[in-house]
């Protein structure tokens, strides 16, 4: 069997750190490539941890050379303070990642999207993230799989009280979210870096929506 490489970005963050120990795990690849902006910490014989400037991707061009490409990157509009900066870090990186990506020969990406993102939305967040949606399926990938969870919980690393509030509320709503109703019940983070890592085992190509309801049982 051919050996494989995965590439991952954003690896520190909530969903990224689950899905890197996930991906070293799971025995799907020989190589895994993480560029993130701050040592994780984690050592692996199978794993190249390399330092990058987000701002300058084009220049770590020689490290883009994988066969799959999992991108967790993420942040929020607080934390970004501007408009502009919250669209270079959730569109613009994930963006450029694929593009660069792709000219080295990745032909598989998986992306973290959220729940109702869409390029016509009235909020900002969503538009955002349905433009990402948008402009990646315009690159040409054998599989393109974006993931959509809703609220996600799980232990960050930097403080974020309203999110803690919001999933204290969230998880006592849960369990009236059932049926059709599945998508907004809160999910955790390694939830959805398990789908991820799930649909990387297979080999089916096109474009894969997944959806908050369809990650919960992962």
């Amino acid at each position: 069997m051919k050996s494989r490489t995965a590439l991952i970005v954003g690896s520190t963050g909530l969903i990224g750190g689950h899905c890197l120990r996930l991906l070293l795990e799971s025995g799907l690849y020989e190589r895994v490539i993480s560029l993130t902006r701050r040592p994780s910490g984690l050592t692996h014989a199978r794993l190249k941890e390399v330092l990058i400037d987000f701002d300058r991707l084009e220049s770590h061009v020689k490290e883009f050379k994988a066969d799959d490409v999992f991108c967790c990157l993420g942040t929020t509009i607080k934390k970004a303070v501007t408009r502009e900066n919250f669209t270079r870090v959730d569109h613009d990186y994930p963006l450029i990642a694929a593009n660069t990506a792709y000219s080295r020969g990745a032909r598989r990406f998986f992306v973290v999207s959220a729940m109702g993102a869409s390029s016509s939305s009235r909020i900002f967040y969503n538009r955002v993230k349905g433009n990402l949606e948008r402009n990646l399926k315009k690159i040409g990938f054998d599989s393109l799989h974006i993931f959509r969870p809703s609220l996600l919980v799980g232990e960050r690393s930097e403080s974020r009280p309203g999110e803690k509030i919001a999933a204290v509320i969230m998880r006592a709503l849960d369990p009236f979210f059932f049926g059709p109703l599945k998508n907004y019940r809160s999910i955790s983070a390694e939830k959805v870096a398990r789908a991820m890592i799930k649909h990387a085992a297979s080999s089916a190509t096109g474009v894969f929506v997944h959806e908050s309801g369809q990650m919960q049982d992962c």
